[in-house]
């Protein structure tokens, strides 16, 4: 019983001791005690004394009037804050339950004055990728309008704070009810144009906005979370539900962003551009290649009475397309500005391609069949009485120049200043290698062609060399005329032969008033122009820009003049023009 007295007297920790050690000193086991072994336990602890402890009405009390009496307090608190009009002034009791005297007791009445109460800063930043993703879409030739149901002063700031300007409006300039009448003689689709964005609107000005810009023949893109959204997000070419957004706003858009941020827009606009080129750059390919084989084999075949073997068209064709594949993956550069289908520019570059290399097929041809040009040039020998030689020839120049075309419609720029993708290198080096040694050492029957050998061969890849540079030069000829500045050139001068006496001078003089810009320190047109007009539908018409360049022209004359006879004050009172030059401003 040793055991039992120091358990009754705590001289054991029972709590910190394993589970077996606790039943063997309490000389137990897990099924329990017996009878004899309870009333032995009994005699040395004592009977149960839970029993006997005396319940206090008071606690019992408390706990149960706590949460009504915490009602009570943040009610009192509530009605303290109320009540509350400072200066040791009374509790106003119609504060409270909202009975506001208005004297004339009509809707439109002053009632009493204001009093200033408090001031109650708000601050919801942007997010830290939201100006740098705003940056980059201007860059791409995106235009961002801010859309908010925010006041007026806060959409200005917000904007500002993004970079994307603070040319925005309230909605009652959408419904032609604007105060202000600057703004409401602007016509509503111009003014959506030319804004960074409108505040305090409501889901029907998102949905007019977008569809006003639609009617202007603008892919429009509309981002959103809300309810409110939903019926812009539907209404736009593009809806894009932004992270947490609602269920209607999810099922209203076109796209539904998984993680907060909208830099991901950009990579998808750049993916898409990238897209959108290889199928451009493959399109002209086609085109000029169709024109190319029909055209060049057709001059041959009515010149010369020459059939081209239909078995080698189609191994120019398999091994084409073997390389055409890899334009899928090819390393392409996403154009700066958005694009869309230019079909005139697609044909008539293919055009222009295909029937040059098709001529360019026809004169080797004629040097090769009808004169010694190779033979006296490089000393290898005539091909002349050889039909299939001529067709192992004919079909080598053909596929070298053909497949070398891609790597000029691919890029935008000279052809050697972007690289394309490794698979694209690959392919095309693969399908000249077995076009070139089809050409060089087989004897086909059927496909009536006989190996030229590698001195033939090396003439052709010089003479496909030679041919293949100038294909950059007509890529930038048949753009600039496309563009219309060829011809607004050839207008220009025309104008200045005939009727324009003295051509240029409203130029120099434009020139002349940037140049006094800078020199008093006032912002450059070109600067002003993208701070303030990102986008070219938002420029001003030709004659309100000739007007004006003339009163900046006229300005700065004056500024001028004025200055001109500050310094020649300052000369004749004989003052150091170099000490004050730079504290005096005209």
């Amino acid at each position: 019983m040793a055991g039992l007295e120091e358990i009754k007297n705590e001289a054991i920790d029972m709590e910190n001791i394993p589970v077996e050690e606790v039943f063997q000193t309490l000389k137990c086991t897990k099924s329990g005690l017996s009878s004899e072994e309870a009333e032995a336990r009994i005699a040395v602890f004592g009977p149960n004394k839970l029993e006997e402890k005396k319940e206090s009405k008071i606690l019992k009390f408390l706990g149960f009037m706590w949460n009504p009496l915490s009602w009570v307090m943040e009610a009192a608190a509530i009605m303290a804050i109320v009540l509350a009009n400072g200066g040791g002034k009374p509790p106003d009791w119609q504060d409270f339950v909202g009975i506001v005297e208005v004297p004339e007791k009509h809707k439109d009445s002053p009632g009493g004055p204001w009093q200033f109460v408090a001031l109650l800063p708000l601050f919801d930043p942007p997010r830290h990728d939201s100006a740098e993703t705003i940056k980059r879409a201007l860059n791409l030739g995106v235009n961002v309008k801010m859309i908010t149901g925010d006041q007026l002063a806060i959409a200005k700031e917000t904007g500002r704070r993004l970079g994307m300007g603070t040319n925005m409006y309230p909605s009652s300039a959408l419904l032609g009810q604007c105060k202000d009448e600057a703004i409401a003689s602007i016509p509503v689709d111009d003014l959506i144009e030319k804004a960074d964005g409108f505040a305090g609107v409501f889901p029907e000005h998102k949905y007019e906005i977008v569809k006003k810009l639609q009617e202007r023949k603008h892919i429009c893109g509309m981002t959103g979370d809300g309810v409110n959204d939903a019926p812009a997000l539907k209404k736009a070419d593009i809806g894009i539900a932004v992270a947490d957004a609602t269920d209607a706003a999810r099922s209203a858009s076109d796209i539904v962003l998984t993680e907060p941020g909208l830099s991901v827009i950009i990579s998808a606009v750049l993916t898409s551009r990238s897209i959108f080129q290889r199928m451009k750059n493959y399109t002209i390919y086609a085109v000029s290649i169709t024109i190319r084989i029909v055209l060049g084999f057709m001059l041959i075949a009515l010149i010369w009475k020459f059939d081209f073997s239909p078995f080698m068209i189609l191994v120019i064709a398999i091994l084409n397309d073997g390389t055409i594949m890899t334009i899928s993956k090819d390393r392409v550069k996403p154009s700066p500005h958005p694009d869309s289908w230019k079909l005139n520019e697609i044909f008539i570059t293919g055009i222009v391609y295909g029937s040059y290399l098709a001529v360019m097929t026809v004169v080797f041809f004629w040097a090769m069949r009808s004169t010694d040009f190779f033979t006296n040039t490089f000393g290898v020998r005539s091909l002349h009485g050889s039909r299939e030689e001529m067709m192992s020839a004919l079909y080598l120049q053909v596929s070298i120049i053909s497949q070398a075309l891609i790597f000029v419609t691919r890029s935008r720029g000279w052809c050697f200043t972007e690289l394309p993708g490794l698979l694209l290198c690959a392919a095309f080096v693969v399908a000249q290698i077995v076009a070139t040694l089809l050409a060089v050492y087989p004897t086909i029957g059927f496909a009536h062609i006989r190996g030229i050998g590698w001195g033939w061969a090396g003439v052709i890849w010089l003479y496909s060399l030679v041919t293949f540079l100038p294909l950059d030069v007509f890529k930038f000829a048949i753009r600039y005329a496309l563009s219309g500045k060829a011809w607004d050139t050839l207008f220009e001068q025309k104008i200045a032969f005939t009727r324009k006496k003295d051509y240029g001078r409203e130029e120099r003089e434009a020139q002349w008033a940037t140049a006094q810009r800078t020199l008093h320190g006032l912002q450059t047109p070109e600067l002003a122009g993208i701070l303030n007009e990102r986008s070219s539908y938002r420029e001003l018409s030709e004659i309100a820009e000739q007007a004006k360049r003339r009163a900046e022209v006229a300005r700065l004359r004056e500024l001028s003049t004025l200055k001109g006879q500050v310094e020649l004050v300052v000369k004749l009172k004989g003052l150091d023009m170099e000490g004050i030059q730079q504290h005096y401003t005209v």
